[in-house]
């Protein structure tokens, strides 16, 4: 197959777990853009987080941010694709955080809004330590939530949390799931993200596939968590990381080596580069 597009994972899949991209990585996706396929990193994180990432690529690649709720082409700055949760379903969230004792944090492109730094403010309060002012995380405390959701009607992406009570976070997700408002997944066992109903990565590499006039049968989508589900089941070719959940295992049609072994790098060898 003459693939055409590539949609990698960060977390667990194209960072290793000292969250570096390994010389083989960058060598294998240097040689895969030169052949004209398209790199795109696809995750979780913030989008700021994730351009940072994606110019370490040395490759022209745009972002799907969010799980899918932001898509930008970085290297025009043009925005493919948003979808925000507007001031309703942010207090609707919020209200389920506080059923359950949950810290919200909620995303925009480059803001993490958080009633203290704890969980995903501490994550990107560490991370911006590394990094020049420009690609530093923005963390905001917040003491009124509907002042931020007015103010940020527009901007707010994802609400997100985590706890180390798996029963109470799985009690949450699952009345969240129940809602029609909410698209719920995972990116580690211990926490839930909460996107507008209908956002996805697989919905988002569909656009983007869209966007660059690319077949679904075109693409190669690479990730180890329940969040990278939508977008390998998508994929002409989903790949499944070493370390990968079970799930992301069986869904798949191929499973690569661990992101500490290079797995992203075999991948593009074996099924772009055929070497």
């Amino acid at each position: 197959m003459d693939y055409k597009l590539i949609c990698i994972d960060m977390d667990g899949t194209l960072l290793n777990d000292e969250k570096i991209i390994s010389a083989k990585n960058l060598r294998a996706i240097k040689l895969a853009s030169e052949k004209g396929v398209r790199i795109a990193v696809c995750t979780g994180r913030i989008f700021t987080s994730a351009e940072f990432f994606s110019e370490l690529l040395g490759v022209k690649s745009p972002v799907i941010a969010s799980n899918g709720a932001y898509i930008r082409e970085k290297d025009r700055n043009e925005v493919v694709y948003k979808s925000t949760l507007g001031v309703e379903k942010c207090k609707k969230l919020l209200s389920v955080f506080r059923q359950y004792s949950l810290y919200p944090h909620y995303y925009t492109s480059n803001i993490v809004f958080t009633e203290k730094l704890i969980h995903s403010s501490c994550f990107y309060k560490e991370v911006n330590k590394t990094l020049p002012k420009d690609k530093q995380v923005e963390i905001v405390l917040v003491e009124d939530w509907d002042e931020i959701f007015e103010k940020y009607e527009s901007e707010i992406f994802k609400g997100i949390a985590v706890d180390e009570d798996l029963e109470k976070l799985q009690n949450a997700k699952n009345q969240l799931k129940g809602m029609e408002d909410f698209e719920v997944v995972s990116s580690r066992f211990d926490n839930l993200e909460v996107m507008n109903k209908g956002v996805s990565k697989g919905n988002a590499v569909k656009i983007l596939g869209d966007y660059y006039g690319i077949n679904s049968k075109q693409i190669i989508c690479i990730g180890d968590s329940e969040n990278d589900l939508s977008m390998i089941k998508f994929a002409g070719l989903g790949v499944a990381m070493e370390n990968g959940n079970d799930a992301v295992k069986k869904a798949s049609q191929y499973i690569t080596d661990s992101n500490n072994c290079d797995g992203v790098a075999k991948v593009i060898e074996k099924f772009v580069l055929e070497v």
